[in-house]
């Protein structure tokens, strides 16, 4: 199987960060987050890094433009051109998803899949209020909830029309799922390897 460039989506409270972990460990594709991403810019001092570090420690959101040169900068790594990605947090907007295909495209190593793990809100909501954290009161959540539909909306249909989208039931227990993003990854590295 040639190396994978996935992109994984879903709401907040889904079971992305389960899943990715298992999804990095079965495939040997390295799992790079956004959090992860800006830390070690941030860390490395790189340029960008300093750039992200200082909107960060200001309460800010770390623009585009940012994002996406520290995304640029992680991808053209030899780890993850020999392993391939799993990329959690990234894209968040069609915008993004426009950089990402450039950036790939740059690196002769075009996107293989979109996973969507499809949560429905009322399901994710009540695994977050179930958490007991400070952050996710009710009000906070559905903030969130309601910014991913408007964000991510649009990416879905970006990912779809491009034919990468594969939207996986994420009910179930976390062996169910798994066996579910399997079936799909599988499915579609078998069409897209040359």
């Amino acid at each position: 199987m040639s190396a994978m460039r996935l992109v994984i989506l879903g709401r907040q409270g889904s079971g992305k960060g389960t899943q990715s972990v298992r999804i990095a460990e079965t495939y040997g594709c390295i799992h790079v987050s956004t959090g992860d991403m800006l830390r070690a810019a941030v860390a490395e001092g790189t340029e960008l890094g300093m750039a992200a570090s200082a909107v960060m420690e200001s309460g800010g959101l770390v623009s585009d433009e940012i994002m996406n040169g520290i995304v640029a900068e992680r991808l053209a790594k030899p780890d993850i051109a020999a392993q391939g990605v799993l990329l959690d947090g990234f894209p968040r907007t069609a915008d993004q998803a426009d950089t990402l295909e450039s950036i790939l495209a740059d690196l002769d190593q075009p996107l293989t899949l979109a996973l969507n793990l499809d949560v429905p809100v009322d399901e994710v909501t009540r695994r977050m209020m179930a958490r007991g954290r400070s952050d996710d009161t009710e009000e906070a959540i559905r903030r969130r909830l309601q910014l991913y539909e408007e964000q991510t909306a649009p990416l879905l249909e970006w990912f779809g029309r491009r034919g990468l989208l594969a939207t996986v039931d994420g009910l179930g227990d976390e062996d169910e799922v798994f066996q579910r993003l399997q079936e799909a990854i599988e499915s579609t590295n078998g069409r897209s390897t040359p």
